[in-house]
């Protein structure tokens, strides 16, 4: 019987979102500061950190929410327009929902992708569409669905076809399981894994469940408020630093865990005048 076989992603190497001397103040407060990083397309990133690290801030600040010092570039050498600001979807920790509003998730996707009345519904590009997105995640017979009717892990995954919706250059998941059953949190972690393989999609994912964000992330950053630790998730999970913070020590790595980053080249950078 062989042994079992490790996990050596490779990135396509041709675009990436690049972070340069990046950094969050609010106030007197410096939440993030010099954040230098490559995210290439095809690469699962994890971000761990104690509370109050600056995991979301990060988000928030990559979605336009929030003011940020420093760069923001997506790099694509196959574009004519090389340097400009990434397309980012977005899966947040939680939604708040009218339970006992009849809205069905067809209606969700109408009250973002078209300007006719919702009264009137999804249009037939649009469901289409619609339909094709949650294709992604295999969420298509949830379409007809009302919202207060799913389960956790179904919303979610709805949610994931909206961030899809249009394809984005950057996936940021935001807690994306959080009060999802463990069946629900194997498929949606499966299905997110997928993606970026079938997508080539640059993924940044944050998540207390260390171990199992490490079964399917290609690369694991530690952040408190400066990257402390980059690279793989048995790289990571075994410096002591980790032990240090969240009090658990994972010398003993399952089967599985990315032992090689993916392969690719660093983009180049933009020079000043091609920055947007």
């Amino acid at each position: 019987m062989n042994g079992p076989t490790h996990h050596h992603p490779v990135s396509c190497g041709g675009c990436c979102t690049q972070l340069a001397h990046f950094g969050v103040r609010l106030g007197s407060a410096t939440i993030l500061e010099e954040i230098n990083l490559h995210v290439h397309c095809g690469e699962l990133t994890a971000i761990i950190g104690p509370n109050g690290a600056g995991k979301t801030t990060l988000l928030r600040a990559l979605l336009g929410e929030i003011p940020f010092r420093g760069d923001l570039q997506f790099v694509h050498s196959g574009s004519d327009q090389q340097f400009g600001r990434p397309r980012v979807g977005y899966v947040p920790q939680r939604i708040d929902l009218d339970t006992s509003a009849p809205a069905t998730v067809g209606d969700l996707f109408a009250s973002v992708s078209q300007r006719r009345p919702l009264w009137l519904g999804l249009g037939p590009r649009q469901r289409e569409e619609a339909l094709c997105a949650l294709g992604l995640v295999e969420a298509q017979p949830l379409l007809r669905k009302t919202l207060g009717t799913l389960s956790g892990g179904e919303l979610q995954r709805v949610l994931l076809a909206l961030a899809l919706h249009p394809m984005p250059d950057l996936l940021l998941l935001d807690e994306p399981v959080s009060g999802v059953d463990q069946a629900g949190i194997e498929l949606f972690y499966r299905m997110v894994s997928e993606l970026r393989r079938h997508l080539d999609l640059s993924i940044l994912l944050v998540s207390h469940d260390l171990a199992a964000v490490a079964r399917v992330a290609d690369r694991m950053i530690f952040l408190n408020r400066r990257v402390l630790a980059d690279g793989t998730p048995a790289e990571v999970l075994t410096s002591p630093l980790v032990k240090q913070v969240f009090g658990m020590e994972f010398s003993g790595m399952e089967p599985g865990f990315v032992s090689q980053l993916p392969e690719h080249e660093l983009c180049p950078l933009p020079a000043p005048g091609e920055r947007s």
